[in-house]
């Protein structure tokens, strides 16, 4: 699972799952995906996954059940409000390509470039995003990195190098002994001199928690949102005998400036906090971005 969630594809049906008040619900079907062609909604309620009842199951081991060889059937059984029972789903297993960056262009000449996670093509993807942004003629940036866990160190220093100068330090990697390696920008520079915000929250883990120190270490560009993960240790994975990996911390990430990541997490600039309560009340209301649009109107 873990060499399906860094290459960004693996076989599945195509949904967004989490608990919601206990129970395993679907949050989003993708576009396209067998689980939206079968019929299944956000806010589907999975009862059982093929025999498995679903009560006292982890996340992660729904994930594991879903997920399967490609052709492969798994059955769904839901609950819908509309339903006056739950119904069985059958879902045709696809290979499933998780997005890896959403654009979306904002009045006022606001740009928003939403990634989700920095696996081995995401670099590819945000150059084409540069490209959107400039096509789009819009004149501020907003970088959306909340829920992204991480991935690549390589893409990591990649994509803040077009925002930051040739040569300065993107992320310091430090050992036991004291020793430290430094990761450069290749200066790219397209997004150095555009005005810009860094959304994270909790979500927001190793990688995205480079990125992010970085560009308020050398570009004083804010973070808004709340407090990071926490997540610097670097690993490297070894491969073992039977298909088995181990990964193994060998060093911890620093920002340009020196701070800490691991156990600490970064603490935004803006600090917005939203209730489960307000989240319940407005679903659709996005009160982060709101507080991204207003910062940005006061940076020139």
């Amino acid at each position: 699972q873990f060499k399906e969630d860094i290459k960004g594809s693996f076989g599945g049906i195509g949904a967004e799952i989490g608990i919601r008040k206990d129970i395993l619900t679907i949050v989003s079907p993708l576009k396209g995906s067998p689980a939206e062609k079968a019929g299944l909604k956000a806010g589907d309620k999975i009862v059982k996954i093929d025999d498995m009842i679903t009560n006292d199951l982890r996340l992660d081991e729904a994930v594991r059940l879903i997920r399967g060889p490609l052709g492969t059937a798994v059955v769904l059984t839901v609950f819908r409000e509309e339903f006056d029972k739950p119904r069985e789903i059958k879902i045709i297993r696809d290979e499933i390509r998780v997005p890896i960056i959403d654009t979306e262009v904002l009045p006022d000449g606001v740009f928003v470039i939403k990634l989700h996670h920095f696996t081995e093509n995401a670099g590819f993807e945000f150059r084409d995003a540069v490209r959107e942004f400039y096509s789009s003629k819009s004149k501020k940036l907003i970088f959306d990195l909340r829920n992204n866990p991480g991935g690549f160190l390589n893409v990591s220093v990649d994509i803040a190098s077009w925002f930051i100068p040739t040569g300065d330090v993107v992320a310091r990697e430090r050992f036991a002994s004291g020793h430290e390696e430094l990761y450069r920008s290749n200066g790219y520079g397209l997004l150095e001199r555009i005005p810009a915000v860094v959304l994270i929250n909790e979500g927001s883990a190793s990688a995205s928690e480079i990125v992010a120190g970085a560009l308020r270490d050398h570009k004083r560009i804010p973070l808004i949102g709340s407090k990071s993960y926490g997540k610097g240790s670097v690993q490297e994975v070894e491969p073992m005998a039977h298909n088995a990996s181990l990964k193994v911390t060998i060093a911890k990430w620093l920002t340009p400036n020196g701070t800490e990541i691991d156990g600490k997490g970064l603490e935004p600039d803006v600090q917005v906090e939203v209730t489960a309560a307000e989240r319940e009340k407005e679903p659709d209301r996005d009160v982060v971005m709101e507080h991204a649009i207003e910062v940005l109107k006061g940076i020139k």
